[in-house]
Parts: structure tokens; sequence; C-alpha cells
């Protein structure tokens, strides 16, 4: 039988594979594809269940579907077949319970690369379906002409016109601008997630809960979009793009209030909400611009294709069976996306690397200046918060680089570790003696990491002469300007926060394969 509250959704509409999978909603939120055989499978139990029930044999609904399945696929199916896939396929990924009506054991799917993993939930699943009733009649196409086409134009009028950099320069030499424009840029993040749920809404289907979390190291909000797969892909996009289009929307409103009263905060505020799009907008990390490129060629998750593209036109391998599933054009989409985007990611990696000290030489020097005149000026309590928010603002990024270069240390040792325990035809001793040596290979990087960040924190430590403390200031103040942002589809559009897509990719002879899909929690920092 199904396990209760699963869904049957149906075919992936607009999938970029060869064969359309089909879509099951498991009772905790997760999204499962499903191969065309298993999901007849699960829709013929779902159909004959109550009979089943009724009856109290089990072996009856065995039979009953064995015949359906007999009768729409055209082979020949017994009810030991049906035992087969119910305790071997379906169990096990929670859609059914076993032949003999238990429920089994299963793992949820792993967090996606790159994704949203440390979140909790502020707004109710409830409470987003009201807040974003109220405003999911903005996507009518009419209005989200006007509204766009008066956005290009108010865009183009105010940056021609006003000195943006002058703006953002008074606002950083004042403490209570600083807040206010950081203030309205974290209003326009919220705002972005709530464009996520509308659209969510407007296409019929109900968006989940709303929260925040931390991606990679800056705080940033979310919203749980999973439900958008039931949409085509028309709906899909337009649930990518709805929180640029109410960051749009909110810029509007910001241009409005300049009119009437030409503040810098306001300019340097329009300048961020910008930055924060354009950031949205790019298809590398979990971005609103990485999902839209996913939906555009069907395919849930881009990254776990990395691997095959790359042994496939770099290794020059035939393509693997996951790879020679999708369609001609996705895999063109696809293998031009890896290619770009490996080289871009790789690069920016290096340079972060190679400033990495004269960051940290520059982050320490503000911050000391930062607290050492926190103090000053007509209002010393606003200065001080004003001082503190810049500081956390310097060392987030530090932070950030150090837990990314941890992961991908932690990356390697486990493709190794994994690499080398393939080989069964070593003796055992041997490969404990190579695990053994790779464990002593991570501890020496751990122990030689923890010494070079000492020497550098002794570094900064001592006390500098003849260093001019204003040249660091405006520098600082250069790179706090970013602001927070949205990531991944305003998302977190978390399709699904705590719950990403899996896919089956088997038929009922072999065995299931889950992979977890880009979450689709839209996301803002």
């Amino acid at each position: 039988m199904l396990t209760e509250g699963t869904e049957l959704v149906g075919e992936f509409a607009g999938s970029g594979y060869r064969n359309p999978p089909h879509l099951v909603h498991r009772f905790d939120g997760q999204v499962i594809n499903l191969p065309a055989l298993l999901y007849e499978t699960a829709k013929s139990v779902g159909r004959h269940q109550d009979s089943a029930a009724e009856s109290g044999s089990a072996a009856h609904l065995l039979a009953r579907v064995a015949q359906e399945l007999t009768r729409t696929t055209g082979r020949e199916f017994t009810a030991e077949h049906v035992a087969y896939v119910l305790d071997n396929k379906l169990a096990p990924l929670g859609i059914t319970t076993r032949s003999d009506g238990t429920v089994a054991d299963f793992a949820k799917a792993a967090h996606p690369f790159l994704g949203l993993r440390y979140r909790a939930a502020v707004v109710s699943e409830g409470a987003t379906w009201v807040i974003a009733g109220m405003f999911a009649w903005l996507f009518q196409p009419f209005l989200v002409l006007m509204a766009v086409s008066t956005f290009l134009a108010m865009e183009i009028w105010l940056f021609s016109t006003a000195n943006t950099g002058l703006a953002m320069t008074r606002v950083m030499a004042d403490p209570g601008g600083i807040l206010t424009m950081l203030g309205l840029t974290l209003a326009s993040a919220a705002f972005h997630e709530v464009g996520h749920a509308a659209a969510c809404r407007y296409g019929k289907v109900r968006p989940g809960a709303m929260g925040c979390g931390v991606y990679l190291v800056w705080p940033a909000f979310y919203t749980d979009v999973t439900s958008s797969y039931r949409l085509d892909r028309v709906g899909r996009l337009r649930t990518d793009l709805g929180g640029v289009y109410f960051n749009s929307l909110f810029v509007l409103g910001m241009i409005t209030l300049y009119l009437y009263s030409p503040s810098p905060v306001l300019l340097a505020a329009i300048l961020l909400v910008n930055l924060e799009m354009f950031q949205q907008l790019l298809p590398t990390l979990r971005f609103d611009g990485y999902y839209i490129v996913s939906d555009l060629v069907g395919i849930p998750d881009l990254f776990k294709y990395i691997g095959p593209i790359l042994r496939r036109t770099v290794l020059r391998r035939p393509p693997e069976e996951r790879l020679a599933a999708l369609k001609r054009w996705p895999q063109v989409v696809v293998t031009v996306w890896v290619l770009v985007v490996l080289p871009v990611l790789a690069l920016q990696l290096g340079v972060i690397l190679f400033h990495l000290p004269q960051m940290a030489t520059t982050a320490w020097t503000t911050a000391t200046t930062l607290v050492t005149r926190a103090g000053e000026g007509d209002a010393p309590v606003l200065g001080t918060v004003a001082a503190y928010v810049q500081i956390l603002f310097l060392l987030l990024p530090l932070l950030g680089i150090l837990l990314i270069l941890w992961q991908l240390g932690s990356l390697v040792v486990r493709v190794l570790r994994k690499r080398f325990g393939r080989n069964v035809n070593r003796p055992q001793g041997h490969r404990h003696r190579w695990h053994g040596t790779l464990s002593l290979l991570l501890w020496g990087l751990i122990a030689t990491a923890v010494v070079a960040v000492a020497y550098l924190l002794w570094n900064l430590a001592r006390p500098t002469t003849g260093l001019s403390t204003d040249r660091w200031i405006g520098s600082a103040r250069v790179e706090r300007s970013s602001g927070p942002t949205t990531v991944g589809h305003g998302h977190v559009f978390l399709r699904n926060p705590g719950s990403a897509t899996a896919d089956a990719d088997a038929d009922a002879d072999t065995d299931a394969d889950t992979d977890a899909a880009p979450e689709r929690a839209l996301l803002t920092d």
C-alpha cells in the first residue's frame, strides 16, 4: 500500500530526459522521480489498496496489481514480481509499504552540493500561503509587462542622472545611514522571497515555509517552493524569476520616494538591491540564475552531471548512462554550463586564495580602527552599532573562505578514500594501510593549516608602524557596499529546504538510484 500522505503527481512536465520521469510527493515533503514502470506499479497499488484493505488479503492486492501491469505494459507480471518491486524498489524509497504490509526504513536524500544546509523556518506554510495570496495578483501578464517596462525606464534615468558613487561615500560616513541602507536591503531580500511564494501560488500550487539560514557563510532568507515541480516549464520559470521581479517592484517604490526626497541613503540602497538582483541571475552557485538554467533544460540537478561531462569531454570516454538519458539539446546546454562555470569558479577560488593574506591584513587593520573610533562622533551608540555591523561584514567573507577550503579538503579526502576502497582484489591489510596513510595525510594537512593560521594571527597581532589607517578604511567601505543579497532561488528556493528531489533511475529489474536534486529553497542573503 502507498504510505500515508504520499501523492502520485504525474509526469515531469518540460523534462530534458529522453524518457520523462514521473513525480511522487512523499509524505515528508520530498519529491522523488520514478521511471515509468515503477510509477505505474505505485499507481496500480494506490488504485487497488482500498479493495485489498476490505478483503484483508495482501495476496489479493499483489495479484490485482500484477494483472493490471500485464495489461498496461504488455509484459508478463506475477504476484511475485510485484512483491519484488515493492520490497526492493518502492518500499526503500518510502513510497509504499513492503508486500507484507510493514513499513521499510528509508534514508532521506543527502544535502545537494552547494545547497542550503543550515536553516530554520520562521513563517509557517499556512502563513506563507496567506502572504502569497496578497501578492499573487501582481503576476497578471499585463501588470508584469507594465512594471518591468517602468522599472527599466526609471533605472536608465536614475543611473544616468544620479551620482551613486558619491551617495555611497556619504552614506558610509554616516552610522545612521549605514544601518538604514542595510535595513532597506534586508527588506528587499525578504520581499524577494515573498515573490517566489506568490509566483508559486499564482500557478495554483502551495508554497512551503519561509525562513532564514546560512548559505556558505552569508545569512540568507529562503522559501520552500518544492511544489513548483508540479508546474510546467513556464510556471517553474515564473517561480524562479518571481524574486527578482519583486526586487524590481521594491526598487520602483524606493525610486518614487527618491523623487520626493532625494536622499543618498535611498540611492545607495537602490544600488545594493541592483547588485543583489545581478547576483541572483548568475548561474554559478545555487542562485536564481542556476535554477533558471535548470528549468529551461528540464533537469533538476545540474551539478551531478559535472563528473560524467568531464569524463566525456576531457577524458574522451564514452557517454555514461546518466548522460545518455538526456535529450540532445539539454546535453549541449549542460555541457556548456559545466565547461563555463567550472573554470569561472576555479578562477575565482584562485584569485581569492592569492589575495587572502592581503584580505586578512586589511580586515584586521580596518576592524581595529573601527573599534578604536566607534565611540567618536555625536551619536556614540549609533556609531558603535554601525562599526560592529561593518566588522561583521568584513569577517564573514574570511570565515566563508576557510569553510569552503575545509569542505573542499574533506571532499578530496572522501574521493580518495572511495577510489582506493573500491579495489576489492587488494589484500585487506593493504587497504587498511592506504586508509591509514590517507588519515595521516589529512591530519598532517589539518596540523599544517592550524600552524599557518596561528602564524598569520601572530603576525597580524604584532604592532605596525607607518600604516595609514585611513586608506584601509576607504578600502573596507568599498567591500562592505555589496551588502546582503539573495542566494539561490530567492530562493533558497528550496525546492525543498530539507527535502530535495530524488531520482529513481531504474527499472523494476534493476536497483533504484536516488539522487538529491538541487534544493529548491529560493534564497536571499
